[in-house]
């Protein structure tokens, strides 16, 4: 089984906490769609023939796409992969792109699973963050995506930020929580460098994030969600029964993938690579290869250790034995104990797992424990 990413480089403006790669720009979109249409062909034969069970448009914002394109996107991937039968097909949507009309669009499309940028239900937040959308629009566009019959739905929210104090962030997840939206991805706000964001900080015209903030307001999150009854299955996501996220969760399987557009990754299980970020470049050589890494056992290894112990399941020592050695998996155990000692680490049933206050140190644990 496998999955297929596809990367639409364009926004309607700029976040100012972003880094992924896009254009606010239009101009090309055209052109950008004719060499996406060349790309699917010519990468017809790198998942092997294996069946597609999620596709996933990203970006980027494909809902600034018109239905048409999406739906000639979606054509030409049925032609050329073989998309099993209920086949998870997920746009990523701003609330200002959704209306009645695209919603019964995509839908005819075969576009059967929503994830919406809505980031914030109060408007300062969205001001701060320079989104496009309003607080409004950000409620109304779940009542236009349940009305067209889109039940299986995301929405990511983003904590952590200066004109977020924790009474408002209680505030934006009781309301997701009361809307019932069956999955939700809630990020830390990230100062990347070289983003608007990092340059107003650096010149005093914005407040800093506060770690602490953040680290408290992270904890109080997962209280919440759990005593709403959704299953905290990977660091930034939370699903009801049923909801998980099965694009996503192929990636933390460490299941193969295709990435189609510019900047987009794949990965075939021995090798990574990743088309060029480059629009211009990509439009006069669809499917132009930034760069390739074949992954060496070592590095295998390490992303297994990554990618697991952000998930409810954790560590599975038995599969490490089984891929990397014995010996390999053993090492682990005794590398991990200071972490279980100092509760940061549970074992349970040949399993490593992160408690509660070591979700907030995830990163930091996992790169101590790389080989």
């Amino acid at each position: 089984m496998a999955g297929i990413y596809l990367h639409i480089p364009f926004c309607r403006q700029a976040c100012h906490y972003c880094n992924f790669h896009f254009s606010t720009s239009l101009a090309r979109k055209n052109d950008f769609i004719s060499a996406l249409l060349k790309e699917i062909p010519l990468r017809r034969d790198y998942l092997a023939g294996e069946s597609v069970e999620t596709v996933y448009l990203g970006g980027g914002t494909p809902s600034l796409l018109a239905a048409e394109e999406i739906e000639s996107i979606l054509d030409a991937l049925r032609s050329q992969f073989p998309l099993s039968d209920g086949a998870e097909i997920t746009l990523e949507a701003n609330p200002d792109d959704i209306t009645t009309m695209r919603l019964g669009a995509w839908r005819q499309a075969g576009v059967n699973r929503l994830s919406i940028g809505v980031q914030s239900f109060f408007e300062e937040d969205l001001r701060w963050m320079n989104r496009a959308h309003t607080a409004p629009q950000a409620l109304d566009c779940i009542r236009q995506a349940r009305e067209a019959g889109f039940d299986n739905l995301s929405i990511d929210l983003i904590y952590g930020g200066p004109t977020l104090p924790d009474a408002r962030w209680q505030e934006n997840v009781e309301r997701a929580i009361g809307l019932g939206i069956p999955h939700l991805s809630c990020y830390a706000l990230t100062v990347e460098p070289k983003t608007a964001l990092d340059t107003l900080i650096r010149r005093h015209a914005m407040a800093d994030v506060s770690p602490e903030d953040q680290a408290r307001q992270f904890l109080l999150l997962m209280d919440w969600m759990a005593g709403a009854g959704y299953d905290h299955y990977e660091i930034s996501n939370f699903a009801l029964p049923g909801h998980r996220s099965r694009h996503n969760s192929a990636y933390w399987q460490g299941k193969k993938y295709l990435g189609l557009g510019p900047s987009a990754h794949s990965y075939d299980g021995v090798s990574r690579e990743w088309n060029i970020a480059n629009n211009a470049r990509y439009i006069a050589e669809p499917g132009l290869i930034g760069e390739k890494e074949v992954l060496t056992a070592e590095q295998r290894l390490n992303e297994y250790i990554m990618i697991a112990l952000r998930t409810v399941e954790g560590i599975d020592l038995r599969v490490m034995a089984e891929r990397f050695g014995v010996q390999r998996a053993e090492e682990l155990r005794r590398r991990a104990e200071k972490y279980v000692q100092g509760g940061a680490i549970r074992v349970e049933a040949g399993r490593l797992r992160l408690t509660r206050e070591g979700k907030l140190l995830a990163d930091g644990i996992a790169s101590d424990l790389f080989v």
